[in-house]
């Protein structure tokens, strides 16, 4: 049995990095058998360890990667959520339309569904979207519609190895631990990334994370509230944790109206019906919760990304993309290869 794996098990003393060292090799020369690879994976989501183990991890994965760009898309802000909340329908994707509608530069990272019917990835297939599968073409998809959904080539490729290695048995479920440490593990030169944080996620362990590792110059939030989503309500108390330690606080009602509940951002009834419903969000069709509580998350990604430090304008210049058609008009376009027209800031400031 490989040290990492026994280390996971006895819960002695944190697992370091040369242990994750040795075991992302072994793994890479065929050493590690089936057993072991749903083992580990089984015991990183039965409890997940604490950061003194996850940061060795972490560092493990990504001295691995490919070299990437090394300057950073400016003022570009990754939007990504840890899943396990309660069941709604794909608000950071919305959000992200909404929010590069607005002018601001997003990139949006997911997966397929582990703990809900339909993940981001799943939505945007059905939607005809496509993945990017390189950082020039994620900075390429930037520059014509403002807004780029980043493939799998943005996550470490053990995970991949893991997955044949495990087969048949599916990832799913491993959720919780893919789910959890997910948005660490994409890996983008974005000046800034949003992550909501449901309840279920270990939110101590993913902050200590968030203050240990992130790079110089770059924002890092993580955002949670007391009903347990991993978005931004209206009808909740939310908090913004931010990489350097500090805390921002939005209470229900303070940006946008109180009223409404999760049976206002229930996803369609299957599957089949979501792109439409989700098309029917962007044009602000699916009730005002709906739409305040996606133009609440919009408004994030603008603060966040340094677009614009005023929480009010952000979540006006939000609703009136939905209301106007912008955001609706720019998921169309998106979805049938059509170039990119200005917002209606940059016509200002261009024009």
């Amino acid at each position: 049995m490989h040290d990492a794996l026994t280390g996971l098990l006895e819960r002695r003393a944190p697992v370091g990095r040369e242990t994750w060292r040795s075991f992302w090799d072994q793994l890479g020369d065929g050493r590690l058998d089936r057993a072991q690879a749903l083992a580990l994976l089984a015991s990183l989501a039965t409890t997940l360890p604490t950061h003194e183990t996850l940061r060795p991890l972490l560092d493990s994965l990504a001295e691995r990667r490919p070299a990437r760009p090394a300057d950073r898309w400016p003022g570009t802000v990754n939007v990504v959520g840890t899943g396990g909340g309660p069941k709604t329908f794909n608000i950071s994707t919305a959000s992200a339309f909404v929010a590069a509608a607005t002018g601001v530069r997003v990139v949006k990272t997911g997966s397929r569904a582990y703990t809900s019917s339909l993940g981001s990835v799943d939505l945007l297939e059905r939607l005809g979207v496509r993945l990017t599968s390189s950082y020039d073409q994620t900075a390429d998809t930037l520059d014509r519609y403002g807004i780029a959904f980043a493939g799998p080539f943005v996550y470490p490729a053990q995970l991949t190895r893991l997955a044949r290695t495990i087969a048949p048995t599916s990832m799913k479920p491993f959720g919780r631990f893919l789910n959890a440490l997910g948005p660490f593990l994409a890996d983008l030169p974005v000046t800034a990334q949003v992550t909501g944080v449901s309840a279920s996620a270990p939110l101590a362990e993913l902050r200590a994370l968030a203050e240990t590792g992130t790079q110089p110059g770059r924002t890092l939030w993580l955002t949670t509230n007391d009903r347990g989503a991993d978005e931004l309500l209206g009808f909740a108390d939310n908090t913004i944790h931010t990489h350097d330690g500090r805390e921002h606080r939005i209470s229900a009602g303070e940006l946008v109206p109180p009223n409404g509940g999760f049976d206002d951002l229930k996803p369609a009834p299957d599957p089949a019906s979501a792109p439409g419903h989700f098309l029917s969000v962007l044009a602000g069709t699916e009730g005002e919760v709906a739409t305040r509580t996606v133009c609440l998350n919009a408004a994030a990604l603008s603060v966040a990304s340094g677009h614009t430090t005023d929480w009010a304008k952000a979540v006006a210049a939000a609703l009136e993309a939905v209301r106007g058609g912008a955001a609706r008009e720019l998921a169309e376009r998106v979805r049938a290869g059509a170039p990119r027209r200005p917002s209606r800031t940059e016509e200002v400031t261009h024009g």
